[in-house]
């Protein structure tokens, strides 16, 4: 698993890294904690530079986050439920993610969208309250940039150990990997299965 990631970002460059972001930033097929990493470590082997690397990562969490924002904000609270009723069962977005979220932006309000970006529970569907509530988008934009760029250079600096002592853990890398990937995708089966539609909230 390790070497196809890798293979995705080497191959595609930074417009596989950057699709590769949005992607987990829209629905997880892979999370974050593998794709930076290995984007580092293909930094490191000089295959990437590190700001590219920087830039075609923070961009593509961008677009991702930013679509959930805009859907949440050009629809409002009930057409928005209405879409997540139509498309709920595929992002596995349950009623319980959009009422955690929501109490989360509440309680600490525009910092939470900073925070939530560290926080792989939340991190994509805090821009969801933050749309309801008309948050300016200058200031979305501007507080998501901050902590997606300090998540993705904490993420990017575990790519540069695992080059530098990549020999003491080959050995275990692409197995921890591929468990990840193999139970985060069981996980989204469970939820797939156990979906059930978005009453009214709010």
């Amino acid at each position: 698993m390790s070497e196809w990631i890798i293979g995705v970002i080497t191959d595609w460059s930074y417009l596989g890294l950057f699709f590769l972001m949005l992607l987990e930033n829209v629905f997880p097929p892979i999370p974050s904690e593998l794709i930076m990493p290995f984007a580092g470590y293909a930094a490191a082997n000089g295959e990437l530079s590190t700001l590219g690397v920087m830039l075609a990562g923070t961009l593509g969490s961008l677009a991702g986050t930013s679509a959930w924002y805009a859907a949440a904000r050009m629809l409002g609270l009930k057409r928005f439920t209405w879409l997540c009723n139509k498309l709920g069962r595929i992002a596995t977005i349950t009623e319980h993610d959009i009422d955690m979220a929501v109490r989360w932006f509440e309680k600490y309000g525009p910092a939470a969208v900073f925070i939530g970006r560290l926080i792989p529970a939340i991190r994509t569907l805090i821009s969801v309250p933050a749309g309801l509530a008309a948050m300016p988008l200058y200031r979305f934009l501007a507080i998501t940039t901050f902590g997606t760029l300090l998540w993705n250079g904490i993420l990017l600096g575990a790519g540069f150990l695992l080059h530098e002592n990549y020999e003491a853990v080959e050995g275990w890398v692409d197995p921890v990997s591929t468990a990840v990937v193999v139970i985060g995708v069981l996980v989204y089966i469970y939820r797939f299965a156990t979906w059930k539609p978005i009453k009214d909230i709010g």
